[in-house]
């Protein structure tokens, strides 16, 4: 799957504004380390699921702010307008 009119793979394209990739490393990052933390107490088969969960959310986070890319807003087609070439 490419990106319709570059050529470029659809995974390479950058479908995130800077101050929203900027957020996503941030929260996503405060999120690995929190559930880190948090699974290193964790007592309850409920509370090591839930802190599990929201591991891979921040990982998720920093992984589509790191590269900019986000496949659902590729899937739904939303492109920021920052980001959208001029005529």
């Amino acid at each position: 799957m490419t990106a319709p009119t570059t050529g470029v793979p659809a995974w390479r394209t950058v479908n995130i504004s800077p101050l929203e990739r900027a957020g996503r490393v941030i929260v996503g990052l405060a999120a690995v380390v929190t559930a880190i933390v948090l699974l290193t107490t964790a007592s309850g088969a409920l509370s090591v699921v839930l802190e599990v969960l929201l591991l891979l959310a921040g990982l998720d986070l920093l992984v589509t702010g790191a590269s900019g890319h986000c496949p659902l807003y590729a899937k739904l087609g939303r492109m920021p307008r920052s980001l959208r070439r001029q005529p």
